[in-house]
């Protein structure tokens, strides 16, 4: 066996264990799709994954050694443990952790092409195309949804619970570190400037009586809505935003509030248009929470999700 032979098989032996390492982690985000079609895809993805693993194993046997048995089973295990350590891992850094991964195959299957050229392979010149192929489209993928997350969302994978307190808890752990002493005095100079208005809104006792009247004995939804107008009158227009967006995320904003005028009046071909001429991810955001809230239907949830991965690929220079 020629040295360029027996790094080939090394190679592709490597590969195979990272290949079913990727199945086994596209095995396990279907559970996080976001809608159908996504679940639909990492499915398909999986299979197509097991069938490269038996075209990478097809390719050892013709070099003239043999498959590794344990293989299948080391990358079963290795994504095993791979999700239960990313429940502690803001979800973002779960996504770079799979993204690195598809980096590895993908430089690797170029590293492949490269010796079985030299080895005159064709055989495998062939396979390391096929590899490459699918690892581009993938690593493509992982970064558009990276950048949906980045953006907000909706991303086509959904948080886990753990993952997103996870994601707040290292965001209040790091906040300090993140401080420039501008920042700090910034901050400072804000806390000073709160008891200001905070002390305003105590001041009015009747307005006070209102709210809490009102946030016992109605709804969330318009708790919410009355607590977001009270405060922007006192001049709390930060925390009116943040009211504001939280109403945003969980859907409970009024349908006259959406970007799309007349909303709950379209039927789903005029909504999915009107979606498709968003350009702002928030407005994207709101509708989709307020859809998914109220009737959930499956056009408009996939038009969303679509129309924000285009603008997430246009981010981050995805043709």
């Amino acid at each position: 066996m020629t040295n360029e032979t027996a790094n080939l098989l090394a190679q592709l032996r490597v590969v195979l264990e990272l290949t079913n390492t990727e199945i086994q982690v596209a095995e396990t985000r279907v559970a996080q799709a976001r809608t159908e079609a996504v679940r639909r895809e990492l499915s398909e993805n999986a299979a197509k994954g097991r069938d490269r693993a038996e075209a990478i194993e097809e390719a050892i046997r013709s070099l003239g050694g043999l498959p590794d048995v344990v293989g299948p089973l080391l990358g079963r295990a290795t994504a095993i443990v791979k999700s239960v350590a990313e429940q502690a891992q803001p979800f973002d850094e779960a996504l770079l952790g799979d993204l690195a991964l598809e980096h590895q195959l993908l430089d690797r299957a170029r590293y492949i092409k490269a010796l079985a050229r030299t080895a005159e392979k064709v055989d495998v010149t062939r396979l390391a195309d096929r590899l490459i192929t699918a690892h581009s489209a993938t690593v493509e993928w992982l970064t558009t949804v990276l950048a949906e997350d980045a953006l907000g969302g909706p991303a086509a994978l959904r948080r886990t619970p753990l993952q997103a307190a996870t994601g707040t808890a290292v965001q209040w752990i790091n906040a300090p570190a993140n401080w420039t002493t501008r920042g700090l005095d910034r901050a400072i100079d804000t806390a000073r400037g709160t008891p200001e208005w905070l002390g305003s809104l105590l001041g009015r006792g009747a307005a006070l009586g209102e709210i809490a009247t009102k946030t016992l004995t109605a709804g969330r939804d318009a708790a919410l809505a009355t607590a977001e107008g009270v405060t922007r009158r006192e001049g709390a227009g930060g925390v009116a935003d943040a009211i504001h967006t939280a109403r945003s995320a969980s859907g409970v904003q009024d349908a006259s509030e959406l970007p799309i005028a007349d909303y709950d009046e379209l039927n789903v071909s005029a909504a999915v248009a009107a979606v498709k001429e968003l350009t702002e991810p928030a407005d994207i955001r709101a509708v989709l929470a307020y859809e998914e809230a109220h009737k959930n239907r499956h056009g408009i949830v996939s038009a969303s999700q679509t129309r924000l991965a285009a603008i997430a690929q246009e981010v981050v220079g995805i043709n």
